[in-house]
């Protein structure tokens, strides 16, 4: 029996990139991306028509960093989007957290060993995988910063992080947005992702009719993963059909 999900037809895929393409790391700089993994991404976004994008809390510029092949992208949490890998970036204006918020993250951060902010465009991450006891403090204190002003910015809970974000985007937000475009229109998303950050995407491809898989759930690591998206990416024996 095949141990994995069947590919509906014509797809369109989004993929999450940390702890679902690659594994979590102590720090997000320390990631070990696989080298194969850009060219794998790049045959796969050719046998879908282009309806493949990887869909990152991080901003584009360092998915570009990461995976240097152009395909399309969405950053920020859906904040930020390219669809045409050489066209433009876009995304809405979205409000920018007070520098008092972050100061008082970085104190809080500071006062535990092992903890740390990750400063975005439009929000920021206190990650404390290297120091668990600080969980309860930052969610207190982030709680209330985001109260400050609700209407603008949500709270939303990583994995051994807390992320403040903007309320007005998210990966739902993203892959609805990209199902009305080109190549990704007229097609049936699947949305992999591992995290509670990625659950609106995965309910955003559900409501479209298509699936939202979560990773630990449909292929339990990132390297198995790899191994589902090598074989949809390889070439197709003639008369066989195709996926896109």
């Amino acid at each position: 029996m095949d141990p994995f999900p069947t590919a509906p037809e014509p797809m369109a895929l989004f993929l999450d990139f940390d702890g679902t393409l690659v594994d979590i790391a102590e720090r997000p700089e320390a990631i070990d991306v696989p080298p194969g993994l850009p060219a794998l991404l790049l045959r796969l976004s050719a046998r879908l028509g282009g309806a493949l994008a990887v869909v990152s809390g991080r901003p584009i510029p360092q998915l570009d960093d990461h995976l240097p092949v152009p395909i399309a992208k969405v950053g920020d949490h859906g904040g930020a989007l390219r669809v045409d890998p050489a066209g433009p970036v876009e995304g809405p204006p979205l409000a920018v957290p007070p520098a008092a918020w972050l100061r008082r993250a970085r104190l809080l951060a500071d006062a535990f060993p092992g903890a740390f902010i990750e400063a975005k465009r439009h929000g920021f991450v206190l990650h404390y995988r290297q120091a668990p006891d600080a969980a309860g403090m930052a969610q207190a204190l982030l709680e209330a910063l985001v109260a400050e002003d609700p209407d603008h910015f949500t709270l939303m809970p990583a994995r051994m992080a807390w992320e403040v974000m903007p309320r007005a985007v998210s990966k739902g937000t993203a892959v609805a947005a990209l199902l009305a475009r080109a190549p990704f229109l007229g097609r049936v998303p699947v949305f992999i992702g591992d995290d509670v950050t990625d659950e609106a995407g995965m309910a955003a491809a559900r409501a479209a009719g298509g699936l939202g898989l979560r990773l630990q759930d449909s292929f339990g690591t990132p390297a198995v993963l790899r191994r589902w998206l090598a074989r949809l990416a390889a070439p197709i024996p003639a008369g066989a059909g195709d996926v896109a």
